[in-house]
C-alpha cells in the first residue's frame, strides 16, 4: 500500500468512493451523489494551507482517502480542521483507514497552523468510533437526531484531538 498526496487524476476515483457511501451508507449526510464539478471544488480546497488530502493506493488503484478540511467558515476556526476518512468497502478491515488517518494527523501535528482535529461521526458507525479511540481522539458530545437518512434519524458524535 502506498500513501501519497492526492492528484487531479485521482478525483474520479475519490468521487466514486464517496458517492458509494452517499448512496449506501450513513457516514456522510449527503443524500444525493455529487457531480464531478461539485467534488472538484472540494478537491481544490485541499493540499494547500493546512488541508491535506491523502490517497491510499493498492496495486495502482486508489482505494481510500483521508482529508483535513476547514471546520467552519469563520476565520477564528482556522486552526481547527475536520478529519474525513473513506475506504472502499472491499478494502475495509485491513488497516487502510487507520494508516491514512495517522498520516494526515501527522501532517497536522507538523503544521503550526493546526491546533485541533475534529470529527463528526454518525453515532451508529462503530468502526469509525473504534478508529477515533485508537487514534487518541476524545469524545466530546453527541447531537441527537442531528440528521435523517434512509427514513431514520441519526445521532452525530463529536470527537476532538489536540495536536
Amino acid at each position: 500500500m502506498l500513501i501519497r498526496k492526492a492528484e487531479q487524476r485521482d478525483l474520479p476515483r475519490l468521487l466514486e468512493i464517496y458517492n458509494r457511501e452517499v448512496v449506501n451508507g450513513t457516514a456522510t449526510f449527503d443524500l444525493e451523489p455529487l457531480t464531478l464539478a461539485e467534488r472538484q471544488k472540494w478537491f481544490d480546497a485541499h493540499n494547500r494551507d493546512n488541508h491535506p488530502l491523502l490517497v491510499a493506493e493498492v496495486e495502482g488503484v486508489a482505494v481510500g482517502y483521508a482529508s483535513l478540511s476547514r471546520f467552519h467558515e469563520k476565520a477564528a476556526y482556522g486552526t481547527t480542521v475536520e478529519l474525513s476518512v473513506y475506504v472502499e468497502p472491499a478494502h475495509c478491515g485491513r488497516g487502510i483507514g487507520q494508516t491514512l488517518a495517522r498520516a494526515v494527523i501527522d501532517s497536522a501535528r507538523a503544521d503550526p497552523r493546526t491546533h485541533r482535529v475534529v470529527s463528526l461521526v454518525t453515532a451508529s458507525n462503530t468502526a469509525s468510533r473504534r478508529l477515533h479511540e485508537k487514534l487518541g481522539f476524545r469524545h466530546v458530545g453527541t447531537i441527537t437526531e442531528a440528521g435523517m437518512k434512509f427514513g431514520r434519524f441519526l445521532d452525530v458524535d463529536y470527537w476532538e484531538l489536540a495536536v
